[in-house]
């Protein structure tokens, strides 16, 4: 599915209200095959749906199907994967991919980053900023500090506060198609001080 703003993160949630046609037809072969798709964000200004060559992967963990013929997901993120070629694209696109898993590394930089990263959120929180309405991201922000406070592995932390925090698209992507660490967290950091010093230009005035 091409989507405006939508990011799958791996190990995030997303829920989807599928209604157009192609994408019932094309719910019914997933459902029927191995229960995966990618969510690909469409460019902005592209005429013809145009994807994003990086992606998520998501499987359906959920499906409710309505009278009316429409139904409700909820994905589960699985991996980042690019989309290297267009094979079929009526009713609906179809990709071959190709996973990008991350590069393991350990190092002090990313120690460092990644502390910088729980300080921004805490601070970030400290702002009291409107929740986000799509999707899962309504989880409460004192849920995802806990959550953070447990896990110790970059590139987790780096896609769960991306995914439940940052409120822009672009940004989003960006780290999407971020698929080293280090620079992911420094992406990361860079997006939540912008989001924090916008919004205490904001009270101030």
């Amino acid at each position: 599915m091409t989507l405006p703003n939508a990011t799958l993160f791996p190990q995030t949630l997303m829920r989807l209200h599928i209604f157009e046609p192609r994408y019932r037809q094309m719910l019914e072969e997933v459902l029927h095959a191995r229960r995966v798709m990618v969510i690909a964000m469409r460019k902005p200004g592209s005429a013809r749906e145009l994807p994003f060559s990086v992606a998520g992967l998501g499987l359906v963990r959920f499906c409710l199907r309505h009278k009316d013929g429409t139904s409700d997901l909820i994905l589960e993120g699985l991996s980042r994967v690019e989309l290297v070629r267009t094979v079929r694209r009526i009713p609906f696109r179809v990709s071959r991919i190709r996973p990008l898993p991350t590069p393991s590394r350990d190092s002090v930089t990313i120690d460092a980053l990644m502390a910088k990263v729980r300080d921004l959120v805490t601070e970030r929180i400290e702002q009291d900023w409107p929740p986000l309405e799509d999707g899962f991201k309504k989880t409460p922000v004192q849920e995802i500090v806990a959550c953070l406070e447990t896990i110790n592995d970059p590139d987790r932390v780096a896609d769960l506060v991306s995914w439940s925090l940052l409120r822009g698209a672009a940004e989003r992507q960006t780290i999407l198609e971020t698929i080293e660490v280090e620079a992911r967290l420094k992406h990361l950091i860079h997006f939540l001080m912008a989001e924090i010093n916008q919004r205490r230009k904001g009270k101030i005035k």
